[in-house]
């Protein structure tokens, strides 16, 4: 529903987008004119970064709505993987637009020096965007530390694991984001000093490499995402015990529990029911002495085969209950498992 899309971006990963999005739009949109005034290349590579930062975040939104599509016939397990396709897209965004510019603009710069402007203007939009940066990366930070302690993870478990890739991008990139102003000053700094541009050129393919480093990150943790990786060995255990303790489960085989993105599990396992356990849960919902008068009454074939189908029809059909009970058993105690298939021996 639309109401829900909406309220998504008013808490969680889709506040912490929004914000960002906000932020790095003013960055760029000031770092931009720093860099007509001054020619500074690593200001230009400044700029190109938060419009890189800008676009991508603009992705993670979309990402994040149509994640929270209802699941059709076309795609009966949701749309959940919206967010790491929007976020590897982000990845190979972040560096062919960001790191790719910022390299390209370096080595000109390193081919083709020109004396520098007046830098005071743009070391004031640097410490402006240090400041908003800093503010996103502590909405971020704050974000993942709550989720992660929700899931019982380490800080640095829940982002390699990219448990939620829209909060995982903002966090990086603007790790990045501050890190490269630092980088920038620096440069920029030495250049005021020395006069020699070359420094401010050699800042530019810094602010570059940084790019390209949370780039391949970004690329990696959610390719492996989408490749469709087993849950934590410790949940897997925990869901094949409470499978295996049930007293109508003889043994199971071919156990698999795949992570589908954003705390949601499909579990599929091979179940050897035990066939008498079914079958006494069968007859003490019913009545015993009518059961033996029918037992009874048998005299010819036709009557035991009619006798066999209907009580046969019955214990498959406890048989299913069986099913239906432990599917929901597991997903009652794994609020993570969303998918069970378990299938009969």
């Amino acid at each position: 529903p639309r109401s829900s899309a909406a309220a998504m971006f008013f808490k969680g990963p889709g506040k912490v987008v929004m914000v960002a999005i906000c932020i790095n739009g003013l960055n760029f949109f000031f770092k931009l004119l720093a860099w007509v005034y001054t020619g500074s290349a690593s200001m230009f590579s400044e700029a190109i970064h938060s419009l890189a930062d800008t676009c991508n975040q603009a992705l993670l939104a979309l990402g994040i709505s149509q994640s929270a599509r209802t699941p059709d016939p076309s795609h009966p397990y949701g749309f959940t993987n919206m967010r790491y396709i929007a976020s590897l897209i982000s990845g190979v965004g972040i560096f062919m637009m960001g790191a790719g510019l910022s390299w390209y603009h370096g080595i000109i710069g390193l081919l083709h020096p020109h004396p520098i402007e007046s830098l005071l203007w743009a070391y004031c939009i640097l410490a402006g965007s240090l400041v908003s940066e800093g503010a996103t990366l502590l909405v971020a930070i704050n974000e993942i530390r709550r989720s992660a302690r929700a899931k019982g993870l380490s800080f640095y478990q829940y982002v390699v694991q990219s448990r939620d890739p829209s909060t995982n991008v903002v966090l990086l990139e603007d790790a990045a984001a501050v890190l490269s102003v630092a980088v920038a000053a620096t440069c920029m700094g030495l250049t005021s000093l020395t006069g020699n541009p070359y420094y401010d050129s050699v800042g530019s393919l810094g602010v570059g490499t940084l790019l390209g480093t949370v780039s391949a990150f970004l690329i990696y943790t959610n390719t492996e995402a989408l490749l469709g990786r087993s849950i934590q060995p410790e949940q897997l255990q925990r869901l094949t015990e409470l499978l295996e303790s049930d007293p109508v489960v003889r043994a199971i085989h071919d156990v698999k529990a795949t992570d589908m993105g954003m705390s949601k599990v499909r579990f599929k396992a091979e179940v050897d029911f035990d066939g008498r356990v079914v079958t006494r849960s069968y007859l003490e919902k019913q009545d015993i002495e009518q059961l033996l008068q029918e037992i009874q009454q048998v005299k010819t074939l036709e009557e035991l085969e009619a006798f066999m189908l209907k009580h046969g029809e019955n214990i498959i059909d406890t048989l299913g209950a069986e099913v239906d009970r432990l599917e929901k058993d597991l997903k009652q105690r794994n609020p993570d498992v969303r998918h069970v298939d378990l299938e009969i021996l």
